[in-house]
């Protein structure tokens, strides 16, 4: 994995709102005596939504403080877990598996599409702080691959054609339905389950 640093560019503080600090106190108080430092992970997760996207030098050491772990020791987790931005993203965070499963299905006609709907390059901001994508590793959907990850929503079983449905929704300011874009219910099989269909009294 290539070295993971913080942008360069750096907002000078970051806290907590009201409505987070409690949150966050509520989860480092479920943690046991001496450890609560555990808590950096959903602490960061929660920190990163208030930034819009993306963690900061600044967030990093309240966290710390807040903790009572190093900053460097902060730094680590946030730069270990990819699931952490470590620079500015769009609104709209398209993030496109490319694990093999994904890889195998077709995700580079998904990758395909970010770039031409999107723009050229992952992990750049396009229209004003609208878009970006970005290569991710497995998104743990791979029966249902090739998948994306919108926010908190998964899109399942995606081609070229159904990439490109799926950004006009979002730019149209349309909410597109999660799951599956080719009509199959979860993770049956594409033509319908196969076991478990009838009930026995």
């Amino acid at each position: 994995m290539s070295t993971r640093r913080l942008a360069p560019d750096q907002p000078a503080t970051f806290a907590f709102t009201a409505e987070n600090l409690a949150w966050a106190k509520d989860r480092i108080a479920k943690y046991p005596d001496g450890r609560q430092a555990s808590a950096i992970v959903p602490l960061l997760w929660r920190a990163q939504e208030q930034q819009g996207g993306y963690v900061t030098e600044p967030m990093l050491r309240y966290l710390g403080d807040m903790l009572g772990l190093s900053y460097i020791r902060v730094y680590e987790i946030a730069t270990f877990y990819t699931m952490f931005n470590l620079a500015p993203v769009g609104r709209h965070l398209i993030q496109v598996c490319t694990t093999t499963p994904c890889m195998l299905r077709g995700s580079d006609e998904i990758l395909d599409a970010c770039k031409k709907h999107i723009g050229p390059k992952p992990q750049t901001v396009y229209g004003e702080g609208l878009w970006s994508w970005m290569e991710v590793e497995c998104l743990g959907a791979c029966v249902n691959a090739p998948v994306v990850q919108i926010g908190k929503d998964f899109y399942e079983d995606l081609d070229g054609p159904a990439t490109e449905r799926l950004l006009d929704d979002l730019k149209a300011g349309r909410a597109p339905k999660p799951g599956p874009a080719n009509g199959r219910f979860s993770s049956e099989p594409l033509g319908g389950a196969t076991t478990l269909k009838e009930v026995k009294a």
